[in-house]
Protein backbone atom coordinates (compact mmCIF):
# COMPACT_ATOMS: atom_id res chain seq x y z
CA UNK A 1 0.00 0.00 0.00
CA UNK A 2 2.74 2.45 0.98
CA UNK A 3 4.71 1.55 -2.15
CA UNK A 4 1.67 2.14 -4.36
CA UNK A 5 1.17 5.61 -2.88
CA UNK A 6 4.88 6.34 -3.36
CA UNK A 7 4.76 5.34 -7.04
CA UNK A 8 1.59 7.35 -7.65
CA UNK A 9 3.27 10.46 -6.27
CA UNK A 10 6.28 9.93 -8.54
CA UNK A 11 4.03 9.37 -11.54
CA UNK A 12 2.18 12.59 -10.76
CA UNK A 13 5.51 14.45 -10.47
CA UNK A 14 6.63 13.04 -13.82
CA UNK A 15 3.41 14.24 -15.45
CA UNK A 16 4.23 17.83 -14.38
CA UNK A 17 7.59 17.83 -16.17
CA UNK A 18 8.22 19.45 -19.56
CA UNK A 19 6.60 17.39 -22.38
CA UNK A 20 9.99 16.87 -24.07
CA UNK A 21 11.42 15.77 -20.72
CA UNK A 22 8.66 13.16 -20.50
CA UNK A 23 9.47 11.97 -24.04
CA UNK A 24 13.10 11.41 -23.01
CA UNK A 25 11.95 9.34 -20.02
CA UNK A 26 9.36 7.19 -21.79
CA UNK A 27 10.81 6.92 -25.31
CA UNK A 28 14.53 7.77 -24.78
CA UNK A 29 14.30 9.87 -27.93
CA UNK A 30 14.19 13.57 -28.76
CA UNK A 31 13.96 15.47 -32.04
CA UNK A 32 13.35 19.19 -31.75
CA UNK A 33 14.63 22.60 -32.86
CA UNK A 34 14.15 25.46 -30.40
CA UNK A 35 15.36 29.05 -29.94
CA UNK A 36 17.77 29.68 -27.09
CA UNK A 37 15.23 30.87 -24.52
CA UNK A 38 12.92 27.91 -25.18
CA UNK A 39 15.64 25.44 -24.15
CA UNK A 40 15.91 26.75 -20.59
CA UNK A 41 12.52 25.38 -19.36
CA UNK A 42 13.48 21.92 -20.65
CA UNK A 43 16.91 22.10 -19.00
CA UNK A 44 15.40 23.20 -15.70
CA UNK A 45 12.82 20.43 -15.88
CA UNK A 46 15.52 17.79 -16.42
CA UNK A 47 17.54 19.24 -13.53
CA UNK A 48 14.66 18.50 -11.13
CA UNK A 49 14.20 14.88 -12.20
CA UNK A 50 16.20 13.07 -9.53
CA UNK A 51 14.71 15.16 -6.74
CA UNK A 52 11.18 13.98 -7.57
CA UNK A 53 11.52 10.62 -9.37
CA UNK A 54 13.66 7.71 -8.16
CA UNK A 55 11.94 4.73 -9.80
CA UNK A 56 14.34 3.02 -12.22
CA UNK A 57 11.58 2.50 -14.78
CA UNK A 58 11.23 6.29 -15.10
CA UNK A 59 14.92 7.18 -14.91
CA UNK A 60 16.27 9.89 -17.19
CA UNK A 61 19.00 8.54 -19.52
CA UNK A 62 22.49 9.38 -18.23
CA UNK A 63 23.36 11.09 -21.52
CA UNK A 64 20.85 13.87 -20.79
CA UNK A 65 22.59 15.43 -17.72
CA UNK A 66 26.10 14.35 -18.75
CA UNK A 67 26.07 15.33 -22.45
CA UNK A 68 22.92 17.00 -23.74
CA UNK A 69 22.37 19.61 -21.02
CA UNK A 70 25.98 20.92 -20.82
CA UNK A 71 26.27 20.95 -24.62
CA UNK A 72 23.10 23.00 -25.09
CA UNK A 73 24.20 25.42 -22.36
CA UNK A 74 27.60 26.01 -24.00
CA UNK A 75 26.14 26.48 -27.48
CA UNK A 76 23.46 28.86 -26.18
CA UNK A 77 26.14 31.35 -25.18
CA UNK A 78 27.26 31.75 -28.81
CA UNK A 79 23.88 31.86 -30.58
CA UNK A 80 22.82 34.83 -32.64
CA UNK A 81 19.66 36.65 -31.54
CA UNK A 82 17.29 34.61 -33.74
CA UNK A 83 19.47 31.50 -33.70
CA UNK A 84 18.22 28.05 -32.81
CA UNK A 85 19.61 24.76 -31.55
CA UNK A 86 18.33 21.55 -33.09
CA UNK A 87 18.84 18.22 -31.35
CA UNK A 88 18.11 14.70 -32.53
CA UNK A 89 18.93 12.14 -29.85
CA UNK A 90 18.31 8.40 -29.82
CA UNK A 91 19.28 7.16 -26.35
CA UNK A 92 17.87 3.64 -26.69
CA UNK A 93 21.41 2.23 -26.87
CA UNK A 94 23.27 0.05 -29.40
CA UNK A 95 21.23 -3.00 -28.42
CA UNK A 96 17.96 -1.50 -29.67
CA UNK A 97 16.14 -3.14 -32.56
CA UNK A 98 17.40 -2.26 -36.03
CA UNK A 99 20.90 -1.18 -34.99
CA UNK A 100 22.66 -4.55 -35.09
CA UNK A 101 24.12 -6.17 -38.18
CA UNK A 102 24.26 -9.91 -39.01
CA UNK A 103 26.00 -12.34 -36.67
CA UNK A 104 28.96 -14.46 -37.70
CA UNK A 105 30.71 -17.40 -36.04
CA UNK A 106 34.44 -17.15 -35.30
CA UNK A 107 36.94 -19.98 -35.11
CA UNK A 108 37.54 -21.15 -31.55
CA UNK A 109 39.71 -23.47 -29.46
CA UNK A 110 38.79 -25.35 -26.34
CA UNK A 111 37.65 -24.62 -23.70
CA UNK A 112 35.72 -22.08 -25.82
CA UNK A 113 32.87 -23.83 -27.61
CA UNK A 114 31.43 -21.00 -29.68
CA UNK A 115 31.90 -17.28 -30.41
CA UNK A 116 29.28 -15.20 -32.17
CA UNK A 117 30.28 -11.72 -33.33
CA UNK A 118 28.20 -8.84 -34.65
CA UNK A 119 28.41 -5.06 -34.98
CA UNK A 120 25.90 -2.36 -34.07
CA UNK A 121 25.78 1.08 -35.70
CA UNK A 122 24.32 3.66 -33.30
CA UNK A 123 24.10 7.30 -34.51
CA UNK A 124 22.72 8.55 -31.22
CA UNK A 125 23.31 12.30 -31.26
CA UNK A 126 23.06 15.08 -33.85
CA UNK A 127 23.11 18.78 -32.97
CA UNK A 128 22.90 21.91 -35.12
CA UNK A 129 23.42 25.46 -33.83
CA UNK A 130 23.14 28.81 -35.65
CA UNK A 131 26.00 30.86 -34.23
CA UNK A 132 26.34 34.59 -33.64
CA UNK A 133 28.95 35.06 -36.39
CA UNK A 134 26.60 33.72 -39.06
CA UNK A 135 28.12 30.26 -39.24
CA UNK A 136 26.38 26.99 -38.41
CA UNK A 137 27.86 24.22 -36.28
CA UNK A 138 26.84 20.61 -36.83
CA UNK A 139 27.81 17.90 -34.34
CA UNK A 140 27.30 14.19 -34.89
CA UNK A 141 28.17 11.30 -32.57
CA UNK A 142 28.10 7.69 -33.78
CA UNK A 143 29.01 4.61 -31.76
CA UNK A 144 30.21 1.53 -33.62
CA UNK A 145 29.98 -1.33 -31.16
CA UNK A 146 31.45 -4.79 -31.61
CA UNK A 147 29.66 -7.53 -29.66
CA UNK A 148 31.02 -10.98 -28.95
CA UNK A 149 28.93 -13.70 -27.29
CA UNK A 150 31.34 -16.30 -25.94
CA UNK A 151 30.27 -19.77 -24.83
CA UNK A 152 32.81 -21.93 -23.01
CA UNK A 153 32.95 -24.88 -20.63
CA UNK A 154 35.02 -25.29 -17.47
CA UNK A 155 36.83 -28.51 -16.39
CA UNK A 156 33.67 -29.69 -14.58
CA UNK A 157 31.68 -29.47 -17.81
CA UNK A 158 29.62 -26.47 -16.79
CA UNK A 159 28.80 -24.21 -19.74
CA UNK A 160 28.80 -20.43 -19.39
CA UNK A 161 27.92 -17.70 -21.87
CA UNK A 162 29.17 -14.13 -21.65
CA UNK A 163 28.66 -11.17 -23.96
CA UNK A 164 31.43 -8.58 -24.32
CA UNK A 165 31.35 -5.29 -26.20
CA UNK A 166 33.92 -2.85 -27.51
CA UNK A 167 32.96 0.66 -28.66
CA UNK A 168 34.55 2.93 -31.23
CA UNK A 169 33.09 6.44 -31.03
CA UNK A 170 33.24 8.69 -34.08
CA UNK A 171 32.66 12.41 -33.48
CA UNK A 172 32.22 14.79 -36.40
CA UNK A 173 32.04 18.58 -36.07
CA UNK A 174 31.28 20.66 -39.16
CA UNK A 175 31.40 24.44 -39.23
CA UNK A 176 29.91 26.18 -42.28
CA UNK A 177 31.09 29.77 -42.46
CA UNK A 178 29.07 32.71 -43.78
CA UNK A 179 29.61 33.89 -47.35
CA UNK A 180 32.82 35.82 -47.87
CA UNK A 181 34.55 34.48 -44.76
CA UNK A 182 38.29 33.92 -45.08
CA UNK A 183 40.11 30.83 -43.85
CA UNK A 184 43.51 31.06 -42.19
CA UNK A 185 45.74 28.09 -41.42
CA UNK A 186 46.64 28.14 -37.70
CA UNK A 187 50.28 28.46 -36.65
CA UNK A 188 50.30 25.05 -34.97
CA UNK A 189 48.84 21.78 -36.34
CA UNK A 190 45.75 20.17 -34.79
CA UNK A 191 46.20 17.41 -32.20
CA UNK A 192 47.04 14.05 -33.81
CA UNK A 193 43.67 12.53 -32.80
CA UNK A 194 41.74 15.16 -34.80
CA UNK A 195 41.47 14.94 -38.59
CA UNK A 196 40.69 18.21 -40.38
CA UNK A 197 39.26 18.62 -43.87
CA UNK A 198 38.81 22.04 -45.47
CA UNK A 199 36.49 22.93 -48.33
CA UNK A 200 37.18 26.44 -49.60
CA UNK A 201 34.75 28.43 -51.69
CA UNK A 202 32.11 31.18 -51.39
CA UNK A 203 31.00 29.59 -48.11
CA UNK A 204 33.96 27.67 -46.62
CA UNK A 205 33.41 24.47 -44.66
CA UNK A 206 35.64 23.11 -41.88
CA UNK A 207 35.02 19.46 -41.04
CA UNK A 208 36.73 17.76 -38.09
CA UNK A 209 36.62 14.10 -37.20
CA UNK A 210 37.87 12.12 -34.23
CA UNK A 211 37.80 8.40 -33.48
CA UNK A 212 37.71 7.57 -29.77
CA UNK A 213 38.37 3.86 -29.06
CA UNK A 214 37.00 2.04 -26.01
CA UNK A 215 34.77 5.01 -25.24
CA UNK A 216 32.33 4.87 -22.32
CA UNK A 217 28.79 5.87 -23.20
CA UNK A 218 29.01 9.49 -22.10
CA UNK A 219 32.11 10.04 -19.99
CA UNK A 220 34.35 12.76 -21.44
CA UNK A 221 32.19 13.31 -24.53
CA UNK A 222 31.42 17.03 -23.94
CA UNK A 223 35.16 17.74 -23.62
CA UNK A 224 35.91 15.90 -26.87
CA UNK A 225 33.20 17.87 -28.67
CA UNK A 226 34.49 21.17 -27.28
CA UNK A 227 38.04 20.30 -28.39
CA UNK A 228 36.85 19.70 -31.95
CA UNK A 229 34.71 22.86 -31.94
CA UNK A 230 37.61 24.97 -30.67
CA UNK A 231 39.80 23.57 -33.46
CA UNK A 232 37.17 24.64 -36.02
CA UNK A 233 37.41 28.23 -34.76
CA UNK A 234 41.23 28.20 -35.02
CA UNK A 235 40.83 28.06 -38.79
CA UNK A 236 38.76 31.24 -38.95
CA UNK A 237 40.36 34.40 -40.29
CA UNK A 238 40.81 37.17 -37.69
CA UNK A 239 38.48 39.52 -39.58
CA UNK A 240 35.73 36.85 -39.43
CA UNK A 241 36.18 36.58 -35.66
CA UNK A 242 35.79 40.37 -35.24
CA UNK A 243 32.57 40.25 -37.22
CA UNK A 244 31.04 38.00 -34.56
Amino acid sequence: MVRDVFYRKQKAALARFHPLHQALVHEHRLSVTLPRDAWEPLIQSCAQHRAHVSRRKWALPDEVPLVLVPLVRVLSRDLRRTGTIGVTADLTGPGAAGKAGPQQSLQVRRPIRRVLQWYAFDPWLAVRAELRDGSTLDIAVVDRVRFRRITKSNPRGKIKTKTKSKTLRVITVTRRLPKGAVLTRPASPPPPWIRVRIKDGPRPVIRLRARIPNAPRSSGLPNHILHLSAEAFRWTAPQARRAS
